[in-house]
């Protein structure tokens, strides 16, 4: 064979049968990729982030950082009002003659306890209610009487755990105001917990006329004591007077003298003797 031949004959030869497999190369190229642990991915990531962090403005950091807490401003010289001051009516009759200086501050509790008495069965105690929601309503349209309602929504579920009085008590707590209430064990547990509280009717005792044993009445037997023989009058600001052998002058008036006197925890007591 020439060499024209030779040459000839590898010209003829297929192509195909020189390329190398396709996947010759990617296997080949799969072995040389480089295979990294969790571990270094990690740390690769956490030098990142850090290098990010330091890199951003100082306000932007500090704004990341906080969370707004808002505050509600406190009131001054608050006076909360209880729901048994408000059913008992006293207060606002004290309330116009301007003998308390400051802010009527009614809670969101204290109002939807008046309106479960006004909406309930009972009808001494839908009277109740529904008077002192009228009183509230015409303290509210007075021109130089200020009344606050105050809105209990921030921590809500912890707050409804809470009873009506506790609820009171910790938000005049709060704003360091005072409470005024019919309700004695209210007015305990508020001194404990530090807060002022004012009793309408300690308040309506120290203003009852002082009498003195020698000093002579003019009083109206209304019914009997406990005693058979005892008459129990009452006097205009609502002293009870006991009259010794007075029975017999049921519904009358009589003349007697104080023999002497008991003070109690919900008042005073007199004793006295016919004239």
């Amino acid at each position: 064979m020439d060499k024209k031949e030779k040459q000839k004959q590898i010209k003829e030869e297929p192509i195909a049968d020189k390329v190398p497999p396709a996947n010759i190369g990617q296997e080949s190229s799969e072995k040389r990729l480089p295979v990294f642990s969790p571990n270094i991915i990690g740390a690769i990531a956490d030098e990142v982030s850090r290098t990010l962090i330091t890199r951003l403005p100082s306000v932007m950091r500090s704004r990341a950082r906080r969370k707004k807490v808002v505050k509600t401003k406190k009131i001054e010289n608050a006076i909360f009002l209880d729901t048994s001051a408000i059913i008992d009516g006293r207060i606002f009759d004290v309330i116009y003659l301007g003998l308390l200086n400051g802010i009527i501050v009614i809670t969101s509790h204290i109002l939807l306890e008046l309106k479960h008495l006004a909406d309930t069965q009972n009808t001494v105690k839908r009277t109740r209610g529904r008077k002192g929601l009228e009183a509230l309503e015409k303290l509210r349209k007075a021109k130089q009487i200020k009344v606050m309602v105050l809105s209990e929504d921030t921590n809500k579920q912890s707050a409804e755990r809470l009873e009506v009085d506790e609820q009171l008590i910790k938000a005049a707590k709060y704003h360091r105001g005072k409470i005024i209430t019919c309700d004695y064990n209210l007015e305990k547990k508020a001194s404990i917990e530090n807060v002022t509280a004012v009793n309408i009717n300690a308040l309506a005792n120290c203003l009852k006329a002082m009498a003195v044993p020698g000093e002579s009445l003019h009083v109206k037997i209304a019914h009997l004591g406990k005693d058979k023989t005892q008459g129990v009058g009452y006097l205009d600001d609502g002293t009870m007077i006991v009259v010794e052998e007075g029975s017999d002058a049921l519904n009358k008036e009589l003349d007697v003298v104080i023999s002497r006197i008991i003070q109690t925890a919900t008042g005073r007591i007199l004793f006295a003797k016919k004239i």
